[in-house]
């Protein structure tokens, strides 16, 4: 499974003025429309086999879509002037800004998911269950389904019947959060509804999520952490009818905005809703609080979880020089027991990309960590659009300004992302259109060549594996265990012996192999034909039990040495 995120406002959006906190009118948008068959089919033959399309269901924005028959939403709350993606405006439509027809918005979206699934995509949709945007109002619900808020009594600052936590007998206060100079009549909300990052009063700051309003599933946070499930919550059935919503549409799977922030018993209670009638259909959380893991899995349903505070955490460190190789073994140990339910990554949305100034400075330095990612298990790897390119994330957009992210708030135009939308599919045509400098093509050649490989080599799709780390921390023939990574992979028909070299030196090094790796993976000794599946050089190793075998891996790079066991 190799998950492709793009964040379908930016993705080929081709009018790049580039106005900082510019609208709509000035920095353009990208289109569902622009998503061509031969865009996609570019992209599976890449090695993706899902797209998360960000930024699809309509949220919150400062353009004015009035004229449409859509209510324009209040400017003091909505971050940016596209807004965020994550505060959800009305859960049953999609997004204006990225129709070519506005009124016709979910035909449009609906014929991007039938040119997905022709390409031989699956296609992921955001669900975002803990927040809304402060002005929710659906105009596109099913006949009968009640809206958010609907039947709420606001008198009440909690209600197992209420969709929505208030802040009994207080108005918002915008004064912590809206600039001085402001303009325009003032946002008003009486009681104030509790803020979306579990801030339960009436004054949120500037660095909260004020742009949002906290969904209830039952939990009385205020009055002590009291759970309600019995009967089941308003809420739990009005999100599990989104939830179908779009799997009837054709949705393959959910990546599922900070579900570790609603209990895991309403995902137990809407995950077996849907796989009741669409038993294929896949839930991706993004969960930080490796305590909960277990349960979000076993109990909750999902299928696979962010590995963020794990992997991710690991290897920004390698990467970055102030973390020692070697611990990459422990972040892979600590999931052993769920290991193929982690989703590992390098960039998302949220993170700093790899080349800004506040990550590496060099997407290049990335690739022996791409290398671990992709080749260490047989879980889920997810690439951002632009990551293949050395997208550097360092614009000052607007909202977002300066901090080594893509915005995800500002209407824009990141040159990785134009030049990506007009590659042609195959990799010597790309080469042939010279649309990329030198670093550009190395990467994305790169990138191209380890999705495949987790497609079509066998040691990589299905493989046991087998760290030997820890017969190399005494090594005599420099092996470095803070900048160096060893691991064989195995079936019947193929071995693999990996190396990643985090250096910034060319390395010849004796890599010791454990008796035990011969034991546990029925390996023979002797010498053996190899190919390495990074660079296409043909070499010999040596294999012995409790014995060294030399291997010679390019700075900042790996080697994947396959051989016939």
């Amino acid at each position: 499974m190799n998950i492709y995120q793009i964040f379908t406002r930016l993705y080929g959006n081709s009018k790049h003025t580039n106005v900082p906190d510019g609208t709509y009118a000035e920095n353009g948008c990208a289109k569902f429309n622009h998503f061509t068959a031969e865009r996609l089919n570019r992209i599976r033959k890449y090695g993706f086999s899902h797209v998360w399309f960000t930024g699809v269901i309509e949220h919150a924005t400062q353009t004015d879509y009035s004229a449409q028959g859509i209510a324009a939403d209040h400017p003091w709350v909505v971050k940016g002037k596209a807004g965020s993606p994550y505060a959800i405006k009305d859960y049953f439509d999609v997004d204006p800004d990225l129709a070519e027809s506005v009124p016709d918005r979910m035909a449009e979206f609906e014929a991007l998911l039938q040119r997905v699934h022709a390409a031989g995509l699956k296609f992921v949709l955001d669900f975002v269950p803990n927040h809304v945007a402060r002005q929710y109002a659906s105009d596109a619900a099913p006949q009968g389904q009640r809206d958010l808020g609907a039947d709420d009594d606001s008198e009440m600052a909690f209600s197992v019947r209420n969709n929505f936590y208030y802040c009994w007998g207080e108005p918002l206060h915008t004064d912590n959060f809206v600039a001085p100079t402001a303009t325009g009549y003032p946002y008003l909300e009486m009681p104030a509804k509790a803020t979306g990052n579990d801030l339960f009063n009436a004054w949120p700051g500037r660095n909260d999520w004020y742009e949002t309003v906290k969904l209830n599933y039952g939990v009385d946070y205020v009055g002590g952490g009291a759970r309600h499930f019995d009967p089941i919550p308003d809420t739990w059935k009005k999100m599990t009818d989104i939830l179908l919503f779009w799997v009837k549409k054709g949705v393959d799977a959910f990546r599922c905005d900070m579900a570790e922030m609603v209990p895991v018993e309403f995902w137990h209670y809407a995950i077996a809703q849907v796989k009741q009638q669409a038993p294929a259909v896949q839930f991706i959380a993004e969960v930080y609080n490796p305590q909960e893991y277990r349960s979000y899995i076993a109990h909750g349903g999902f299928d696979f979880l962010y590995d963020k505070v794990g992997l991710y955490d690991t290897l920004r460190g390698v990467i970055c020089r102030y973390a020692s190789a070697s611990a990459i073994t422990q972040a892979w140990q600590a999931t052993d027991d769920i290991r193929e339910h982690m989703l590992y990554f390098l960039e998302n949305h949220d993170e700093q990309r790899i080349a800004s100034d506040f990550f590496c400075g060099d997407a290049a330095k990335a690739l022996p960590g791409l290398v671990v990612a992709a080749c260490i298990g047989k879980n889920p790897l997810m690439i951002y659009a632009g990551q293949e390119l050395g997208e550097r994330g360092m614009d000052a957009e607007g909202f977002s300004g300066k901090d080594g992210r893509t915005t995800i708030f500002d209407y824009w135009s990141p040159e990785t992302l134009r030049k990506l939308a007009t590659l042609p599919e195959s990799l010597e045509e790309v080469k042939q259109s010279q649309l990329l400098n030198a670093e550009e093509q190395r990467l994305y050649e790169a990138y191209h060549t380890i999705l495949r490989l987790r497609e079509t080599s066998p040691a990589l799709r299905e493989g046991a594996f087998f760290d030997v780390m820890y017969v190399n921390y005494q090594s005599i023939s420099g092996f470095d265990p803070n900048r160096h990574y060893a691991f064989l992979r195995k079936t019947t028909d193929e071995a693999i012996l990996a190396v990643a070299n985090f250096s910034d030196q060319d390395i010849s090094v004796g890599v010791k192999l454990p008796a035990h790796a011969f034991d546990y993976l029925h390996l023979a000794e002797g010498t053996f034909a190899a190919r390495d599946l990074v660079s296409g050089r043909k070499t010999d190793i040596v294999l012995t039990r409790d014995g060294e075998t030399s291997v010679q891996v390019p700075a900042n790079s790996a080697v994947l040495l396959s051989f016939c066991p």
